[in-house]
């Protein structure tokens, strides 16, 4: 089914992003990277075939999603999917007790800025091209698959700006959704646990085995090629629509 189609991928020069664009290129989609990391997007882009471009852009900005958007319509005429998966995370304390110092408020701002209004951002500007296209038998125009994360649901330590501005996304997905059935366009968000992706990166080994240990089965980290799977599945299934999908291994986090 991807065959032919078109896609915008966030975030797409690593990690879930990266996945999502090589299951969609292998099996023959096209497909747009929009993300900050301009020359590891090239990368990306080159490695995959002519079918993937890549533009460089921050998902905050009107200005570099509209960008996008063109090279897409330039390149391939139409667009049926996005997948939102630009995001970042960041641990902090709301209070350092031990510094008598609340944590600064630009740090739960640029979270909520990138993850939440970044999500919105992308999202409001390019239904308006998939809302040109032709319907298909079941009505269908397209497809907007969004990521959040399980901390939406089951914050920990240090990480409450992550678990609101992904929160915010899950809310966001069912309004949304109704806001654009008229128009024949789907809305689905993946909630991911912890993936193998650069996001972890500052985590240290032991915490790492930690949440291994705390994922019933499997368990270990997720697979960023687990996560494009999902996509792919939501992509073909028409009936999914307005859900929030966990993909976790029924991990689920007890205060520590």
């Amino acid at each position: 089914m991807l065959k032919g189609m078109v896609s915008i991928v966030t975030g797409g020069a690593s990690g879930l992003g990266r996945a999502t664009v090589e299951r969609f290129a292998k099996n023959g989609g096209k497909v747009l990277i929009l993300d900050i990391q301009g020359t590891r997007a090239q990368e990306v882009s080159k490695s995959l075939g002519s079918d993937v471009v890549a533009s460089t852009g921050c998902v905050t900005s009107e200005k570099d999603v509209k960008k996008a958007l063109d090279i897409v319509k330039e390149k391939f005429g139409r667009l049926d999917i996005l997948v939102n998966c630009a995001g970042q995370s960041e641990a902090f304390q709301l209070y350092n007790f031990n510094k008598d110092k609340p944590c600064e408020l630009e740090h739960f701002s640029k979270l909520v800025n990138i993850n939440t209004v970044g999500t919105f951002n992308v999202t409001r500007l390019a239904v308006g091209l998939i809302g040109k296209n032709k319907p298909d038998s079941n009505g269908q125009r397209g497809v907007v698959v969004n990521t959040a994360s399980t901390f939406a649901y089951d914050g920990d330590i240090g990480q409450v700006a992550y678990a609101a501005s992904t929160a915010a996304i899950a809310g966001m997905t069912l309004p949304i959704a109704r806001d654009l059935a008229s128009q024949g366009i789907r809305v689905v968000t993946v909630a991911p646990g912890i993936f193998e992706t650069p996001l972890i990166s500052y985590l240290p080994e032991k915490m790492l085995d930690f949440i291994k240990r705390m994922t019933p089965f499997p368990s270990r980290l997720g697979k960023p090629e687990e996560f494009a799977h999902l996509v792919t599945s939501i992509v073909e299934n028409p009936m999914l629509n307005g859900e929030v999908i966990r993909l976790d291994g029924a991990q689920r986090w007890f205060p520590l």
